[in-house]
């Protein structure tokens, strides 16, 4: 059965002639003369009076999807979902002054936990879009790439609240 694009017209036995508006995975949207816009299954009963081919390649919504997410994924600061380890969930972080009489400061470590993740997410936003420039040459690129490089190093004391290894810090490897 060939798919119908969006422009052809068609004779249905109850609805009368018409034009196909959009096409689905298991439906066409008809605009009708007699009754207006109907929804038909794709393999009702009906004549094919004019048949418009795509003129492009289909892709399906879940590709269209899985490409939004990526793109969103590189080029934003929408991070993935990244997993505390299990030893802290529902744990604080608790910050005692130095000094006297002055009052600590106690935090979710969840909360901190998903500030660190942001901070991540944000240096590598800020990688992807060095390495992209094209203002910058590629000496200026490595220099920066190093500093980033060594920012990731300086973050891996924080390593410990995460649950997984691939989701760590890493800073330069010593030779």
């Amino acid at each position: 059965m060939q798919l119908l694009a969006p422009g052809s017209r068609i004779d249905h036995p109850k609805y009368g002639k018409g034009v196909v508006t959009n096409v689905t995975t298991r439906h066409y949207f008809v605009s009708f003369m007699e009754s207006g816009m109907e929804t038909i299954d794709l393999d009702a009963d009906f004549e094919v009076i004019e048949a418009l081919e795509y003129d492009l390649d289909l892709v399906s919504f879940y590709e269209v999807e899985s490409t939004l997410k990526k793109l969103l994924q590189r080029w934003s600061d929408v991070s993935e979902k990244v997993s505390i380890g299990d030893r802290w969930k529902g744990g604080k972080l608790i910050m005692e002054p130095g000094e006297a009489g002055l009052a600590s400061k106690e935090v979710p470590i969840d909360t901190f936990f998903h500030k660190i993740v942001m901070v991540r997410d944000r240096i590598r936003v800020m990688e992807q879009k060095i390495n992209a420039s094209n203002d910058l040459d590629d000496a200026a690129k490595v220099d920066l790439q190093q500093y980033i490089t060594r920012i990731y190093g300086s973050l891996t004391t924080f390593n410990v609240l995460f649950k997984y290894k691939e989701d760590y810090f890493v800073g330069e490897k010593s030779k």
